[in-house]
């Protein structure tokens, strides 16, 4: 197929494009006019850089930087206050999603850093399951949900919620993963809880190999067996771990504007997506938090088509590898895959 005009006038509407959103955080998901309204509604001061100067400016390539972008999440995490706020923002992601063209949504979630206000880590992920089934009716898309542990505590809290996710498994929650700052943290700790939630069938689907080099993909591979690894693009300045990772079938979850925000590529022009899909790797593109990083799912594939010149060939590849590497059930993918190849065989509408 020809390659559209890059200047945009004839290219197919990414939003209409079916894909999957296997990278997106909890609160990170969170709508900034929510935000602002629910901060306002409880007398909680926010920072500038979540008002006026939102997006906020952050670079987290050192952690003096990653303490300020983890402060700015705990603030906003802070505004959800009752079981109509945890709804709210539950359905909003949804209804945001399903606006860009998402039949499945993966949703992380650490029940701990909610715990102490919502009566304990399993009532809470109670009424997190409960929410996404009433979101998922009500805005027409697939949600799963994935409990996460946080790589800054103890390698036993992780296996806590690695046993709370077990006893969830096929009950709404789909996978455990780890996420914070990948510098702090030994790995190799946190591979109990994840033979834990292994042997419950769950999804394995970690951080790794943003914030730190190919050395760090190896080590999720070697000590937590991701079935998918979120981020990982760092595997890209090392030839034998963009094999191994080929060769073992671990997909990765690519967020480009947050790779960008956070400083650990300057440009978009550098984020090696097609290097990664070159290597025989299977590419989920996410917009991980919106709320921080002011870009949502399709802005991912609009990144790549505006400054990478990615063709919508080359972006329906992308929204066939979210769907197939996602854990929605066979009918969603199967619908999803017709529907991406009716989105390609569809001429574009002219400007």
């Amino acid at each position: 197929m020809a390659a559209m005009p890059i200047d945009g006038s004839a290219f197919r509407p990414i939003t209409a494009l079916p894909k999957a959103h296997l990278h997106l955080h909890f609160t990170g998901s969170m709508r900034h006019g929510t935000l602002l309204e629910l901060a306002a509604r409880d007398g909680i001061k926010l920072p500038a850089s979540l008002v006026e100067d939102w997006p906020p400016q952050l670079v987290a390539t050192d952690e003096k930087g990653w303490f300020r972008f983890q402060r700015l999440y705990d603030v906003a995490r802070s505004v959800l206050r009752t079981e109509d706020d945890v709804r709210r923002l539950v359905l909003e992601a949804a209804v945001d999603d399903a606006a860009d063209g998402s039949v499945w949504t993966e949703i992380q979630v650490d029940p701990s850093g909610y715990a102490a206000r919502f009566g304990g880590i399993t009532a809470f992920t109670d009424l997190v399951i409960d929410a996404v089934r009433e979101a998922s009716a009500r805005a027409g898309i697939g949600i799963g949900l994935v409990v996460a542990a946080n790589r800054t505590r103890h390698p036993m809290d992780a296996r806590t919620l690695a046993r709370l996710a077990a006893q969830y498994a096929g009950r709404g929650v789909l996978g455990f993963g780890l996420s914070n700052d990948e510098r702090r943290g030994d790995t190799t700790q946190f591979a109990p809880a994840f033979a834990i939630a292994e042997r419950a069938g769950l999804a394995l689907v970690p951080h790794g190999g943003e914030l730190l080099g190919p050395a760090h993909v190896t080590q999720c591979l070697d000590n937590l067996h991701p079935n998918r690894l979120g981020h990982g693009v760092r595997a890209a300045e090392n030839t034998a771990v963009l094999d191994r990772l080929a060769a073992t079938g671990v997909a990765l979850e690519v967020c480009p504007t947050s790779n960008v925000s956070l400083g650990v590529f300057s440009t978009f022009e550098e984020v090696p997506v097609r290097t990664l899909v070159a290597a025989g790797i299977d590419v989920a593109l996410g917009a991980d938090d919106p709320l921080l990083f002011g870009s949502s799912l399709a802005g991912q594939y609009a990144v790549l088509r505006a400054a990478q010149d990615f063709e919508d060939a080359e972006l329906a590849e992308l929204a066939r590898m979210s769907v197939r590497r996602s854990y929605a059930p066979p009918e969603t993918v199967n619908a999803a895959l017709v529907g991406i190849d009716d989105w390609l065989s569809t001429m574009p509408d002219p400007a």
